[in-house]
């Protein structure tokens, strides 16, 4: 146990998947620097990374619609969809060199091949599937992606999609085989695992109340023990927050201008579950549709397979709804500890660009139970109400910050915040957040160790060899590189 006042290289706030992640690479990096990690509740990932509080896609694009904007010339944007499958690429590689040390010893534990469909309806949903498909044909990243418009095709994918649907219904789909399952509890989990059997100390039911920057240029943390209530004072080099929607409040509290000028608007949701064996065996895939109107792009319709400590199920949604805490163990208060004179202009004129969100989640939570099943026959039109349940989705905090013509916008994504000398850090938004968690961590390690990232390089290029290149530049090592961590991942179909 940490003792108070103790000096510690490295401090984690929060037990989830991106502290994980940047103590994997810290302790692979420098072996010989002391991590200390804190999480508030009694075990760590039981919020974001926890396997039912998010859809576990393993975020590369394959099937989500939002990453392929079509524009108004009607060609269909794919940079954005680039990006992601790179960045998730970057995590597939660092997780097979772990693997490969034996330091994640199971990887079907974390990790499932699951294939990636899009479905769409609708004659203007198919032609723009078809457009999306073609555009992103010649990419080396998504080789192996199929259309179809023929219902005997789909149901050969998904056989539970098609009966039930009107004959003369447009429908369209594709497919990728390339498609994964993530388990990001059981990861970052695993992560834990190698941290504190190689020295790293986590306290677990510890709240930071307090960091403040002392003279000597070290941070020191306010620490409450949350059964008994003691508290201790820690002192470290490096601060790391990694505490989901509890970052926005403690990067506040250090004072650091650059955190200036954040917000945060939280969106709470639902899925529906089934973990009925018929039900399961007949949709092998992770589907996503298109948002309804006005819904922000984490809110877009799938219908998902998920592998959970080996057992299979079913999860539909998400349902947005709305409240005011930042965690789903949080306080109705989270919302507003965090408004500040510095962010109430952006917030306001964020909530103000963005009535159409608003009225979308004031119709999801006016929707009756009725209305929202009826979303999932729209995927499964034999879905039947007594196989599925209802669980809490977890709570996502999406970024605002200052616009200078706008004043403030709601953005969509994650947003590494670090202070102009690099000794803290920390993370604040949403999806795809924990499927690119290690391209982000290494994003903090060249932000905050400039000095030391060149003496570093050889060590992450052994880690994720094609650090510092793109796959979609060189076909030939995009090919390569998904070939070879697909076998060391055992995620090939």
């Amino acid at each position: 146990m940490t003792l108070p006042g103790r000096l510690v290289d490295v401090a984690l706030i929060g037990g989830g998947i991106m502290s994980a992640t940047l103590g994997a690479f810290i302790k692979q990096l420098q072996p010989d620097w002391s991590i200390q990690i804190f999480e508030r509740l009694g075990d760590v990932a039981l919020e974001s990374s926890n396997p039912w509080n998010n859809a576990g896609t393993g975020h590369s694009a394959l099937c989500e619609l939002n990453y392929t904007p079509e524009k108004a010339d009607g060609t269909i944007e794919i940079t954005s969809a680039v990006k992601v499958n790179e960045q998730f690429q970057v995590s597939r590689q660092f997780w097979s060199y772990l693997v490969g040390k034996d330091l994640l010893p199971d990887p079907q534990a974390f990790i499932n091949p699951v294939p990636h469909m899009s479905f769409v309806w609708g004659a203007e949903n198919v032609d723009y599937l078809r457009r999306r498909q073609e555009a992103l044909a010649g990419h080396p990243l998504f080789a192996g992606m199929e259309f179809s418009d023929d219902p005997a095709v789909i149901r050969s994918w998904a056989p539970a999609m098609i009966p039930g649907r009107r004959k003369d219904q447009p429908i369209a789909a594709t497919r990728i085989d390339a498609g994964t399952d993530v388990d990001f509890g059981a990861l970052t989990n695993g992560l834990m695992d190698y941290l504190t059997s190689n020295g790293a100390a986590l306290l677990t039911e510890h709240s930071i109340k307090n960091i403040t920057r002392q003279k000597d240029g070290l941070w020191r943390l306010h620490v409450v023990h949350e059964v008994g209530g003691t508290p201790q004072d820690v002192r470290a080099r490096f601060v790391f927050v990694g505490a989901g929607g509890g970052a926005l409040k403690l990067l506040q509290k250090s004072g650091i201008p650059e955190i200036r000028g954040f917000g945060g608007f939280p969106v709470s949701g639902e899925f529906l579950r089934t973990d009925n064996p018929e039900v399961v065996a007949r949709h092998q895939a992770k589907v996503y549709g298109k948002p309804a109107l006005g819904a922000p792009p984490m809110s877009m319709p799938h219908l998902d397979t998920r592998v959970v400590d080996g057992e299979a199920s079913l999860m539909f949604g998400p349902y947005a709804g709305f409240n005011t805490k930042f965690l789903k163990n949080g306080s109705w208060f989270d919302l507003f500890a965090t408004i500040r004179p510095h962010n109430l202009i952006p917030m306001l004129a964020a909530g103000a660009s963005n009535l159409g969100l608003v009225r979308y989640l004031v119709s999801q939570l006016a929707a009756s139970k009725s209305a929202k099943f009826k979303e999932l026959q729209e995927f499964m039109p034999t879905a039947d109400p007594k196989d599925w349940y209802s669980i809490t989705a977890g709570q996502r905090v999406q970024v605002i910050k200052k616009d200078k013509e706008k004043g403030g916008v709601l953005q969509f994504g994650t947003e590494v915040i670090s202070s102009a000398d690099g000794s803290i850090a920390g993370l604040l938004g949403a999806s795809p957040g924990a499927s690119t968690a290690v391209p982000i961590m290494l994003d903090v390690l060249k932000r905050c160790f400039p000095d030391r990232i060149e003496a570093w390089t050889p060590k992450l290029r052994e880690m994720v060899p094609t650090y510092g290149t793109l796959l979609s530049d060189d076909p030939k090592l995009a090919k390569k590189t998904l070939g070879s961590t697909q076998k060391v991942l055992e995620i090939a179909q």
